[in-house]
């Protein structure tokens, strides 16, 4: 669970923290502290960003519903960031190698992104097999980041692939999603993120609804 206030370059306010549940219940006070820290009102922020997937249905929902709300109430644009390039943008790598940004996604499983040593993506958010995961990847040598780092490395050294994890999170960051968004903003405007982003599912929901339909994801 993260949350971060930043104006321009300067950060104001910056909470990080690993847990695995109570993020629905706790969400709102982190955002909270976080804005009392920062000396900041609701009134006073010019924009959101969230992190919109891939990632557990509960989590994204819970994060994104959040910012959905608070982006309506204050009429703010929200800025969309895929926790795949939130986990790769603070790594460095050198020029022969190629960020591996990684999710455990169970079942054997991964969500992956490539992305170069500027953080510009090599391919689109994707959920393959640990073992097809090589055939994804362009390039020979890799620096893996992510839950899923440290599985996708073993997977490739098995195969002969050089592969290292990297010195970052392993969870997406506040603090880099607001960077990015800044970046984004600056690029493209205000208006550009009027609409609010929809989460990035790459797994169809395991729930059925009653009768055995499948839920509609939105």
């Amino acid at each position: 669970m993260s949350a971060a206030v930043v104006d321009g370059g300067t950060v104001l306010a910056h909470h990080f923290e690993l847990r695995t549940r109570g993020h629905a219940e706790e969400l709102m006070g982190v955002i909270g502290a976080v804005l009392e820290e920062a000396g900041v009102k609701p009134s006073d922020l010019t924009a959101l960003a969230v992190t919109i997937g891939p990632g557990t249905f509960t989590g994204l929902r819970v994060g994104i519903a959040a910012a959905r709300g608070l982006a309506l109430a204050r009429a703010l644009p929200l800025v969309g960031i895929t926790t795949l390039e939130a986990v790769a943008a603070p790594v460095t790598c050198a020029a022969d190698e190629t960020i591996a940004a990684v999710f455990d996604a169970r079942r054997d499983e991964i969500y992956l992104q490539a992305f170069d040593r500027a953080h510009l993506p090599l391919s689109e958010p994707m959920i393959v097999s640990l073992d097809e995961a090589a055939d994804h990847l362009p390039g020979s040598r890799f620096v893996a980041v992510g839950t899923g780092a440290e599985l996708l490395s073993n997977r490739l050294a098995a195969k002969g692939v050089a592969c290292t994890l990297a010195e970052a999170a392993a969870q997406p960051d506040a603090l880099t999603v607001a960077r990015l968004a800044l970046a984004r903003l600056k690029a493209h405007g205000a208006d550009h993120f009027r609409v609010a982003p929809a989460p990035l599912y790459l797994r169809a929901p395991d729930a059925k609804l009653p009768g055995g339909l499948d839920p509609v994801l939105t």
